[in-house]
């Protein structure tokens, strides 16, 4: 039986204290009206990350046919001469009188562990170039960077929080997000700021975002909430999920690493049978999951049992090393054992974990699960694998760091 141990290193930084700003925040001005120059260029895995990546963008729908450009980066500006076009799928998108084109293209039979250039556009109109990394075909040290909720003012606060944490970890491999991405599921101009706030950042590390409440909506009054109608032409992601949540339930297998992603927001019986399957025939060595309503919450007033009684017992069964959640808008970090002891310093469960990334906080409610806790402070996390250590940080937004330790599997047991 493989075993984990965590290395607790304490911070000296406390935060406590009120739960946040009352009121409204200014709303930073933006325009949301798509043009034929590409915007919301996003980068995501929907294949192999060693040999295929994905990238999104959109336009005003005079651009009816557009293309991915991709070549082998080197100093050499020359390297443009080498290029190859894609041509890109597109599909139209119309609400309330708005209406645009997004564009998709995957590119594939790409070489591992290789940096490449591309950009997106067409006729005479492109986007800048844009530089990733493809991943190892074989297990490898590898960094990412986890965001609990954006939501909120997401230009005008949440834009710290995404930009101090790539000045951070420039090199990171991937970003994950742990739904609420937005406050308003359709709301256009909030999808705007979500992309003018990481800007290039999102076209340069692959993303991995999951949905969380805030991404559905209800049609009409006493109708089953659905997915924001902007959530699947935004992103391309992998259609390895449950059938009919794929895109929202998938995973990506990363230079030894299973990442799943699953829906807290519906259907979490189905989602078990599925993740069983996902979580026994997993050849990798660490297993992360993340989705949006916290097994064990960190803010008053608040408790996902029924997700509880669903889901933990497969993390516990098949040894998931980190949950990654967001929701409750404070933080948390703990470890749970099966029979539900919390420990310190040896061997360990599964290692939960609640974040906020932008302004909204709520009022934290400390719970004997916890080993960290902080109210009314924006936070990022920085996420390292290296073998059989993993190394967690947990930073405010001004890059104090709150939280360390170290994950470590311990062979042969």
């Amino acid at each position: 039986m493989t075993l984990l141990r965590v290395t607790l290193i304490v911070s000296t930084c406390v935060l406590v204290g009120c739960t946040g700003p009352k009121g409204e925040y200014h709303r930073a001005a933006i325009d949301s009206v798509p043009t034929e120059i590409p915007d919301r260029i996003v980068l995501n895995f929907s294949g192999d990350p060693a040999t295929t990546a994905s990238i999104t963008w959109r336009t005003s729908t005079e651009v009816a046919a557009a293309e991915g450009e991709i070549a082998l980066a080197n100093a050499s500006p020359n390297f443009v001469i080498r290029s190859t076009k894609v041509n890109a799928k597109t599909e139209r998108w119309q609400q309330n009188g708005h209406k645009a084109h997004f564009h998709s293209v995957t590119f594939t039979d790409l070489q591992p562990n290789t940096l490449y250039a591309y950009r997106v556009g067409s006729d005479a109109i492109w986007s800048e170039w844009f530089h990733f990394h493809t991943a190892k075909a074989e297990a490898a040290p590898f960094t990412f960077i986890y965001f609990g909720d954006a939501q909120d003012n997401l230009l005008s606060l949440w834009s710290r929080t995404i930009r101090t944490a790539y000045a951070d970890a420039p090199r990171a491999d991937f970003i994950i997000h742990a739904g609420d991405l937005v406050n308003r599921a359709n709301k256009d101009s909030e999808w705007a700021e979500w992309f003018k706030a990481g800007s290039f950042i999102h076209a340069q590390i692959p993303g991995i975002p999951t949905p969380g409440n805030h991404e559905y909506y209800r049609p009409k009054e006493g109708a089953p909430r659905e997915l924001s109608v902007l959530w699947r032409p935004h992103f391309t992601l992998p259609q390895n999920g449950l059938k009919g949540l794929e895109e929202t339930v998938y995973y990506v297998d990363y230079q030894g690493a299973r990442i799943i992603s699953l829906n807290s927001n519906q259907e979490l019986d189905a989602q078990a049978a599925w993740l069983e399957g996902v979580l026994h025939n997993n050849p990798n060595t660490w297993t992360f999951v993340t989705f949006h309503h916290p097994v064990f919450s960190v803010s008053q007033g608040r408790d996902n049992s029924s997700l509880r009684k669903t889901w933990k017992p497969l993390f516990d069964k098949y040894k998931v090393d980190m949950v990654l959640q967001g929701h409750d808008h404070a933080y948390g970090r703990g470890d749970n054992l099966p029979h539900g002891a919390n420990v310190r310093e040896h061997e360990t469960g599964t290692v939960y974990v609640v974040s906020v990334s932008g302004p909204k906080m709520y009022t934290l409610a400390k719970k004997r699960w916890m080993v960290r806790a902080a109210e009314n402070t924006q936070l990022y996390q920085i996420i390292s694998v290296d073998g059989n250590t993993l190394r967690y940080q947990a930073k405010t937004v001004t890059g104090e760091l709150y939280d360390v330790f170290d994950l470590i599997k311990q062979e042969g047991k």
